[in-house]
């Protein structure tokens, strides 16, 4: 598919939810952030209970890009060179040559990522924020595009480890799915009931497509005052009482790429304050850390943020 405009983009990326609703039945809206991270360059964590849907809507979303994807099942025994790859020595060369690990594919799912030691974990850091490893001194990079997509249980802590708000910091958004609504669940137990449709899917799309939704997603228009509006959201959770850590600026130029993502899905080539109030608990909820006396006073997150929209809305210029 030869993409020029934005429509052509849109139409692209609607093919690509469609296709993985084949597989994750009733799930259009977390699918579609699941894109949108994919077209601002960004990694997603899932957390959801067992059983949801969570490998599977990232197999789909590989399948429906024609790129290459690499699984890591993360276990306790896991070792950093696993992930980023190692050098060894070559007999044939007499040199040491690097052995790419699992990070060297265009999609890597992170399976139970919570599961691995902080040191493990740690491994990603790089390669999430500037899209290289360094293995011995050397360079690597990954090939383009690029996408960690992590998921991990929210309710099970025995024999986990929980993610450093430097690592979380690195996912561009974090979701869940949640269960299906009966109908809904109808609908999955008769498409399933014969041949796994996974192993009919075929891609719909291929690196080069996303690439260009990228291109095309970073000139989507942002009129200063939308830099504001973002700026006094993501300030307002740095200076709440009840906050220990608030989104950090890393965090503000997240929610503005994601706020140009959700214009295009809407066919516009502008940011509106609907872009980015609808982004806002995707992109932030998981960068901030609230302090032990929140729980006493029963103030979550979502209060926050809420409060943060609203604070932001109240700096509207009037036109």
């Amino acid at each position: 598919m030869i993409i020029l405009t934005n429509e052509q983009a849109v139409k692209c990326m609607r093919k690509i939810i469609g296709n993985v609703e084949k597989i994750i039945v009733g799930k259009r809206y977390a699918v579609s952030l699941v894109v949108a991270t994919l077209v601002c360059r960004g990694h997603v964590l899932i957390e959801d209970v067992p059983g949801v849907g969570k490998t599977s809507l990232v197999a789909a979303l590989a399948r429906s890009l024609s790129g290459s994807f690499k699984r890591i099942q993360f276990t306790p025994d896991i070792m950093p060179s696993d992930i980023t790859g190692y050098s060894a020595f070559s007999p044939k060369t007499g040199e040491f040559e690097y052995r790419p690990g699992a990070v060297m594919s265009q999609f890597v799912l992170a399976d139970e990522i919570n599961r691995t030691s902080p040191k493990t974990q740690s491994s990603l850091l790089e390669v999430m924020e500037e899209n290289q490893v360094t293995v011995d001194g050397e360079t690597y990079r990954v090939p383009s595009p690029f996408m960690v997509l992590a998921t991990q249980n929210p309710v099970e802590y025995l024999g986990t480890y929980a993610l450093p708000e430097a690592q979380l910091d690195r996912f561009f958004m974090k979701i869940s799915l949640g269960y299906p609504a009966s109908t809904e669940e109808s609908k999955m137990l008769d498409r399933f009931k014969g041949q796994n449709p996974m192993d009919e899917l075929q891609a719909v799309a291929n690196g080069e497509d996303i690439v260009k939704i990228q291109d095309l997603a970073e000139q989507v228009y942002a009129d200063p005052e939308i830099n504001k509006f973002i700026v006094n959201v993501t300030s307002y959770t740095r200076d709440h009482d009840d906050v220990q850590l608030g989104a950090s600026p890393r965090a503000s130029l997240c929610l503005f790429k994601a706020a140009q993502a959700w214009a295009m899905f809407a066919e516009r080539d502008y940011i509106i304050p609907d872009d980015v109030i609808e982004m806002t608990p995707h992109v932030l909820s998981h960068r901030i850390l609230m302090k032990q006396e929140a729980n006493i006073k029963k103030i979550t997150v979502s209060d926050v943020l809420n409060d943060a929209i609203k604070y932001a809305i109240s700096q509207i210029s009037p036109t």
